[in-house]
């Protein structure tokens, strides 16, 4: 519906090139990895986020009555398999869940294009993405976290592997998580003019 397809644009377009070089970008980044024989940087790190230090670091002129304060970061210069893997667990699903998701927005314009905007198809797939996204960031973040925990206790000596631990590296996705309610309300209005359209239709 060439309609239809004028008021999806220019975001169908843009969508479809973010999507190619995103994955265009990973795929080289995995040839690079294989051809190099290794993955990830030279070193491991992970910042513990939940605890700070009133130590002043060097090289850092506050102004007067200003505290620096310092957030420990623990580096691995030479990390085995299990720490790297730790490490790509803590970043790698959210890129994962990046591309995934402009996929099934791409699917959305590009089926929206061509069946229309108020149709069932349409809803349907705007509830698909809206599910995903609200789903999806939760797990994500769940792993990440779980993850830089993990990664954490193995690198530092007065972390330990706990609930506690993971949920003080636990970081609320509220963007993703409303962009995934607003979607699914968004299906539920293109359902009801999908019924609406069909029933004037009926009565044209």
């Amino acid at each position: 519906m060439p309609e239809d397809r004028k008021m999806l644009e220019p975001m169908a377009t843009v969508v479809s090139v973010v999507l190619r070089v995103l994955l265009a970008l990973l795929t080289a980044g995995v040839v690079f990895s294989v051809v190099r024989g290794s993955w990830g940087g030279v070193s491991v790190c992970v910042t513990d986020d939940s605890g700070s230090s009133s130590t002043v670091p060097g090289g850092f002129l506050p102004e007067s009555g200003v505290r620096v304060g310092s957030v420990p970061r623990y580096c691995a210069e030479n990390p085995d398999a299990q720490l790297r893997l730790l490490d790509a667990l803590g970043t790698l699903p959210s890129t994962l869940l990046l591309i995934s998701g402009l996929f099934l927005l791409h699917r959305l314009l590009q089926g929206a294009a061509r069946d229309g905007i108020h149709t069932v198809r349409t809803a349907a797939r705007f509830r698909r993405l809206g599910w995903w996204l609200l789903l999806g960031s939760l797990v994500v973040e769940i792993v990440e976290a779980n993850a830089r925990a993990a990664l954490l206790a193995e690198l530092a000596k007065s972390a330990e592997f706990t609930a506690g631990a993971w949920l003080g590296l636990w970081s609320t996705p509220y963007l993703a998580v409303l962009t995934g309610l607003g979607l699914l309300t968004f299906a539920r209005i293109t359902l009801a003019g999908a019924s609406m359209r069909e029933d004037l239709e009926g009565v044209v």
